[in-house]
């Protein structure tokens, strides 16, 4: 299985990041793509990727929330970063207008300048999305035919939101989120809605830990391992089995990364 979005080079994982990956390893989820969401952790994320060769791919970018750091430099720096093999997506990028932690005009340069920056160096793009969903459509829909395609993060959207994203032909991750009994219901609705060759899966560990996984570990801590968990109930909804989902779902992440 791959995970498409794991947080690795977070604090959170800084005892015992071997075994993590050891552990998601073992339990079938063999592809793991950790996040960069500023200039520091995507140049962590390479590192990683480079010391854990074969089975680890990153994403390079700058998450919304970091926007208001963003110069001429780190265009440069992103676009070398490019350069490595390991680097399969531009992100994590998008807006993020729930809590402002850059300035809503910061956001809309910061994004739209990694939205050319894929288009320049034919890499998908890796998106975030929070209270912001008709700021981002229109970027979007500026710039996709000039991108290689991309996948919502961590989607939680409503029914509208998701045909709009599904209309660009773009990849939907889901995460955990989905066995939240008070969060997550609707989801439970709208992945029947989301096609079979769109559907990519993720933990966004060390964050988003499913309420249904038990036992529950005590540092409450979520982990790439967990992926099978997700898996599986996901795949309960779908009325599939959980191989076939965990293929389908593979194949995606495969394609749309182009990790083979």
């Amino acid at each position: 299985m791959v995970d498409i979005g794991v947080n690795l080079t977070d604090h959170a994982f800084s005892a015992d990041r071997d075994n993590v990956i050891a552990q998601a390893f073992e339990a079938g989820v063999t592809s793991l793509i950790v996040t960069g969401t500023n200039l520091n952790e995507s140049h962590q994320a390479v590192k990683l990727c480079q010391q854990y060769n074969p089975g680890l791919w990153c994403t390079a970018g700058i998450h919304p929330h970091h926007a208001k750091e963003w110069n001429e430099h780190h265009l440069a720096e992103l676009k070398n970063l490019t350069h490595e093999q390991c680097v399969v997506a531009i992100g994590e990028t998008g807006l993020d207008f729930n809590r402002n932690f850059s300035p809503p005009e910061q956001q809309l340069f910061a994004f739209e300048q990694q939205l050319k920056l894929a288009a320049e160096v034919a890499l998908p793009v890796f998106l975030h999305e929070r209270d912001a969903h008709t700021e981002q459509l229109k970027l979007l829909k500026q710039y996709r035919p000039h991108i290689q395609g991309g996948v919502i993060h961590c989607f939680t959207g409503n029914r509208e939101e998701l045909e709009n994203y599904l209309e660009l032909d773009l990849y939907v991750g889901i995460t955990g989120w989905i066995c939240d009994e008070r969060r997550g219901l609707h989801l439970q609705e709208l992945v029947k809605l989301i096609p079979e060759n769109r559907l990519v899966l993720e933990t966004d560990s060390p964050y988003l830990l499913p309420r249904t996984l038990r036992p529950k570990p005590k540092s409450r801590r979520n982990e790439p391992r967990h992926l099978t968990h997700i898996n599986q109930q996901i795949a309960q909804m779908l009325e599939l089995s959980e191989s076939e989902l965990a293929k389908r779902t593979t194949d995606n992440a495969n394609r749309l990364f182009k990790l083979n």
